[in-house]
């Protein structure tokens, strides 16, 4: 039974180095995008997972997302979205781009978390053994779970943000309401005040 168990840490190990993940938080101004890319083999995983976590001047959470293969060519693309996934298995060596635009909009910044994650497959699939290759998925699906954990953060930090807002309007509409009807009660009080003070002049 120890054995085993070393084996099965040793594979663990062995795995962790050939496992990437970057997490990212940035902002992107209106008019602009941001491009990024990863250097990839046939057959190495990627996969991207984003949400936009705010909006300044008012405006909606949505972003535009795409990514392009190594000759430019567009390959998957998502437009005015507030979230999204994409997963892809290379098919040829280079550099593939994955890019968040912001072009559309004429003024709202947007505030941007994402998550990237894959696996490099090192050497022929065939030679990999099955404990090692079950440990490999594991460690994927263990990511995957991460990065869900992260997006769930994330979307619940947002319907916070919009509860909070919507709750400090109506408190002002509230307050702005009473002080337009004391100020009506107040009116009226003057008014009928003043008329009969004027009939009792007469």
């Amino acid at each position: 039974m120890m054995p085993r168990l070393t084996n099965i840490l040793y594979l663990f190990l062995l795995v962790l180095p050939f496992t990437f993940t970057l997490a990212h938080r940035i902002e992107i101004d209106p008019g602009e995008k941001e491009c990024y890319f990863e250097s990839l083999q046939p057959k190495d995983r990627m996969t991207i997972t984003y949400e936009v976590g705010g909006s300044t001047g008012g405006g909606h959470l949505d972003i535009d997302f795409y990514v392009t293969d190594p000759q430019g060519k567009t390959i998957y693309t998502h437009h005015k979205k507030p979230q999204g996934s994409f997963s892809m298995s290379a098919d040829r060596n280079g550099k593939f781009t994955y890019c968040f635009s912001n072009e559309m909009s004429s003024y709202a910044r947007k505030v941007l978390s994402f998550n990237v994650h894959g696996q490099l497959y090192l050497g022929d699939q065939e030679q990999i053994a099955p404990v090692e290759q079950e440990v490999r998925d594991l460690s994927s699906g263990l990511q995957l779970v991460k990065d869900e954990q992260a997006y769930l953060v994330v979307r619940e930090r947002v319907h916070r943000n919009t509860c909070e807002s919507t709750n400090s309007r109506v408190k002002w509409w509230a307050i702005v309401q009473t002080v337009i009807l004391f100020s009506l009660c107040a009116w009226n009080v003057h008014y009928l005040k003043s008329w009969f003070e004027v009939k009792r002049v007469l």
